[in-house]
C-alpha cells in the first residue's frame, strides 16, 4: 500500500515552470568552460568576467559602444539585396535573406552610422555576423563605399568594424567586385589624407580580410579574434602540415607584424580616440 501519491500533472507543471524561468539565463564560455550569468556578460559588453574571452557582439551594440552616448544617425538603411543572380542551391537565397532579416531585425549584414566619438565627427560601419555569416555582398559594398564618400565630403575619419565570413557566394562575381570597389574608394580616402581605422573582430575571414580589413592606416583587433583568408583546416589539408598553436588568432598576427595592436573591447573606444588625435590633431 502506498502512503503517498504523487500528482504527476503538478510535478510536470512545476518542471515546466522551472524550465521557463531559467532557460536562456546562462551561457557557457568556450574558453574557460565556466557557466556565466548572462546579466554579467551584458555588464561587461559580452566579455567573460572570469577569463576575458570576447564573445561576439551584434552590429548595433558595437556602434552604441563606440559612438558618444550610443547615439548615431544611420545611413543607407533602405538599400537591400535584390538577389541579382536568382540564386538557388540547397536553400533559395531570397528565403535566406528573409530568414536573416527575421533573426536580426536588419536587412543587410552591415550598419553604417555617423556621429561623434569623444566629440570628434566620425563615420563607423559595423558588420553583423548573424546575418548570413556577416558575408559581403553588393549592398554591404555599396554602404561602405558611400560611407567612404561621406568621410571624404565632410572630412570625417572612417572606422570599419569587421566580423565576416568573406564574400557572399550567393551573389557570385558581384560580391567579389566589392573587394576592388571598396579598395579603390579607400585609396581616394587616403589621397584626401583622411584616416581610416580598421577593427578586426571574431571572425574576419575571406574576401573581407583580403581587402578592406587589412587596408587601414591602423589595423587593430580584439583579443582571440580569428583572422585570415582561408580557414586553418583548409590550409592544413593543402600544405599537409600541422599549423602552429594560435595560428590566425589576433595575438599570432600581432607577433608576426600583420596587426598594429590587439585591444580589449572595454578599451577600444579610448584607443581609437587617441589614435584619431594622433592622426588628425598634428
Amino acid at each position: 500500500m502506498s502512503w503517498f501519491k504523487r500528482d504527476d500533472k503538478k510535478t510536470q507543471a512545476s518542471d515546466a515552470e522551472k524550465t521557463v524561468k531559467t532557460e536562456g539565463l546562462w551561457q557557457k564560455c568556450e574558453s574557460c568552460r565556466e557557466i556565466i550569468w548572462k546579466k554579467d556578460l551584458d555588464n561587461t559588453n559580452q566579455v567573460c568576467p572570469r577569463c576575458g574571452a570576447h564573445f561576439r557582439l551584434d552590429a548595433r551594440s558595437r556602434l552604441q559602444l563606440l559612438f558618444d552616448d550610443g547615439v548615431f544617425e544611420e545611413h543607407d538603411g533602405e538599400l537591400r539585396s535584390n538577389d541579382p543572380l536568382g540564386f538557388v542551391a540547397q536553400k533559395v537565397y531570397c528565403d535566406q535573406l528573409v530568414a536573416a532579416e527575421a533573426a536580426t531585425s536588419m536587412n543587410e549584414a552591415l550598419i553604417s552610422g555617423a556621429g561623434t566619438l569623444d566629440g570628434r565627427k566620425v563615420n563607423i560601419c559595423a558588420m553583423e555576423p548573424k546575418f548570413i555569416g556577416g558575408s559581403m555582398g553588393l549592398v554591404m559594398g555599396e554602404r561602405i563605399t558611400r560611407a567612404v564618400e561621406r568621410s571624404i565630403e565632410f572630412g570625417a575619419p572612417l572606422i570599419v568594424v569587421s566580423a565576416s565570413g568573406g564574400a557572399r557566394m550567393q551573389e557570385g562575381a558581384i560580391s567579389l567586385m566589392q573587394m576592388a570597389k571598396i579598395s579603390s574608394a579607400l585609396m581616394r580616402l587616403d589621397e584626401a589624407h583622411i584616416p581610416y581605422i580598421s577593427v578586426l573582430t571574431d571572425p574576419t575571414t575571406g574576401g573581407v580580410t583580403a581587402s578592406l580589413a587589412m587596408l587601414g592606416d591602423l589595423n587593430i583587433a580584439e583579443p582571440g579574434a580569428l583572422i585570415g583568408f582561408a580557414g586553418p583546416r583548409v590550409i592544413e589539408q593543402t600544405i599537409r602540415q600541422k599549423l602552429p598553436e594560435g595560428f590566425q588568432r589576433s595575438e599570432f598576427l600581432l607577433k608576426h607584424g600583420m596587426l598594429d595592436a590587439v585591444v580589449p573591447r572595454g578599451e577600444m573606444k579610448a584607443f581609437i580616440s587617441r589614435a584619431l588625435h594622433f592622426f588628425c590633431d598634428k
